[in-house]
C-alpha cells in the first residue's frame, strides 16, 4: 500500500466571486439534490455519470510555463475499476478530517450549521454516529497537532473551537467557544503551527490572515478577544496557509482581485506573522490563475492548484525561501476547475470540481504521478468519478481510504488507496 500523507486545506475560490461567476452563467447557485436518500447510505460509484473530457491539450502534457486562464480541460482516459463508495450527508459538506488514531472523522456541514462527527471504519469506510450544531455554517477545518481541539472557520472573523474528546464521546456541549478577531470577513480556512501554539484563520474578503495565540486564548476559556495578535495583509481573496515540516515558513495562496486572473503564491516569515503580524510577507510569486490549494510535500515540493487554469502547479519550496530564479517545476493540466488534492505516496489525486459548469467538464479526480510530472514526463494518469463539485480531499492517517466531500451532492466519497494505478 503506498504511504499516505496527510495535509491540510480550505476552500475552493472566494464564495462573492463564485456568486458572481454563478449569476453570469445563468446559475440559480442552489445545491443540486443529494444523490442518495438515506442519511449515511452508500451509493454504488456506476451511479455517477462517467467523466468526459475534450481534448484540449496534449494528453500528458507537462511543462514549465506559467499556465494561461482556460476552461479547456486535458483529454486521459477514465482509469480502471477502483473501489469507491458514496454516503449521502446533509446540505453542502464542505471539509473533512481525520482524529489521530483513524477512528473518528469529522465532517463541516456548511448548509446544516454543524459538524458530522464519524466513525472510521477498520474494514474502510465511515459511518455517521452523531451531529454537532453550531451557531454558523462551518468552512474548512484543521486539527490541533495534539489532537485535542477541532477548529472550524465560521465564515466571518474566527473560527469555532469545538473539543474532540467530547465529540467522540458525546459530551452534550462539546463547543467550547471561539476565536474571534472583531475584524475582517470571510473566514474561510484555518491551521494551527507545527507546536499547536498559533491558528491562522484566511479571511478571504478582507486580504488578510487573522494570528491567534491559541495556547493563550484556551487558557482563558475563550474569553472574547483573547488571544487575537493581529493580522497579516496577504493578496487579494485568500483561501489557503499551510506550514513548512520545521514550521518556519507559511505558503499562502491568493486568488487574485476576481475570476480568470493570475494570482499568487506567498511567502511568510512564521516567526514574524506570530510575533507582529503585519506586512510580513517574504516573497510572493505567480502561481497560474485564481490559485486555491497548497500542499506541502515531505520532499519540499509545493503543490498548488490553479482552478481557473485547469492546472496543478509544482513549485521548489527551497528555491522559494531562497528567491533564485526557476522556483516553478512542472504544471499539469488536469480536469475542469481543480480545487484541493492530497499525497498517496508517489499519486496525487486532484478534485476537479467542475463548479462553473463549462461546457465538456465534468467533476472527476484527476490522478498524476508525481513523480514523472517533476521528470517532465506525461503525468496524468486518468479520472475518476466524483459527485457534484468535489471540493475538499483527506486521507485517513493510518487508513485504507481517501475521503473527498461532494458538496453540491451532498456526499462523502471514500476511495481506496491501495486500487490507485
Amino acid at each position: 500500500m503506498p504511504t499516505i500523507v496527510r495535509v491540510r486545506r480550505t476552500i475552493g475560490g472566494a464564495l462573492g466571486i463564485a456568486i458572481l461567476a454563478l449569476a453570469a452563467a445563468g446559475c440559480s447557485g442552489q445545491p443540486a439534490a443529494p444523490a442518495s436518500a438515506g442519511h449515511g447510505r452508500p451509493l454504488p460509484a456506476s451511479s455517477l455519470p462517467p467523466p468526459v473530457h475534450p481534448v484540449a491539450h496534449p494528453a500528458g502534457v507537462v511543462t514549465r510555463t506559467q499556465p494561461r486562464c482556460s476552461t479547456a480541460t486535458q483529454v486521459a482516459p477514465r482509469l480502471p475499476p477502483v473501489t469507491i463508495s458514496m454516503s449521502g450527508t446533509p446540505l453542502n459538506p464542505f471539509d473533512v478530517v481525520v482524529a489521530p488514531g483513524n477512528r473518528w472523522a469529522f465532517v463541516s456541514l456548511t448548509g446544516a450549521n454543524a459538524i458530522e462527527v464519524l466513525r472510521v471504519e477498520s474494514s474502510g469506510g465511515v459511518s455517521p454516529v452523531r451531529r454537532i450544531s453550531l451557531p454558523v455554517g462551518p468552512l474548512g477545518e484543521t486539527l490541533t497537532p495534539n489532537g485535542r481541539y477541532l477548529l472550524a472557520a465560521d465564515g466571518a472573523g474566527g473560527a469555532e473551537v469545538v473539543s474532540v474528546a467530547a465529540a467522540e464521546s458525546g459530551v452534550r456541549h462539546p463547543v467550547l467557544g471561539d476565536l474571534t478577531s472583531y475584524e475582517g470577513l470571510g473566514a474561510i480556512s484555518v491551521t494551527v503551527s507545527p507546536d499547536g501554539r498559533f491558528a491562522f484563520v484566511v479571511l478571504e474578503d478582507s486580504a488578510e490572515i487573522a494570528v491567534f495565540n491559541l495556547g493563550r486564548a484556551i487558557a482563558a476559556h475563550l474569553a472574547p478577544g483573547v488571544g487575537y495578535l493581529g493580522a497579516v495583509s496577504v493578496g487579494p481573496t485568500p483561501t489557503e496557509v499551510a506550514f513548512s515540516p520545521d514550521g518556519r515558513w507559511l505558503y499562502a495562496t491568493s486568488e487574485g482581485t476576481a475570476l480568470n486572473v493570475p494570482g499568487t503564491l506567498e511567502l511568510i516569515s512564521a516567526a514574524r506573522a506570530e510575533s507582529e503580524p503585519s506586512d510580513v510577507v517574504v516573497r510572493s510569486v505567480r502561481a497560474g490563475c485564481n490559485p486555491v490549494r497548497v500542499l506541502v510535500a515531505p520532499d519540499g515540493v509545493l503543490w498548488v492548484t490553479a482552478r481557473a487554469s485547469d492546472a496543478v502547479l509544482a513549485f521548489s519550496a527551497v528555491r522559494l525561501q531562497a528567491g533564485t530564479k526557476g522556483p516553478l517545476l512542472a504544471v499539469v493540466r488536469v480536469g475542469s476547475a481543480p480545487v484541493d488534492l492530497a499525497l498517496a505516496g508517489s499519486r496525487l489525486v486532484v478534485t476537479d470540481s467542475d463548479r462553473f459548469d463549462v461546457p465538456g467538464g465534468a467533476a472527476s479526480l484527476a490522478v498524476i504521478d508525481a513523480t514523472a510530472a517533476l521528470a517532465g514526463r506525461p503525468a496524468l494518469l486518468g479520472y475518476l468519478p466524483a459527485g457534484g463539485f468535489p471540493r475538499q480531499i483527506t486521507a485517513e492517517p493510518q487508513g485504507p481510504d481517501l475521503l473527498v466531500t461532494n458538496y453540491s451532492s451532498s456526499q462523502l466519497e471514500t476511495v481506496r488507496v491501495a486500487d490507485l494505478p
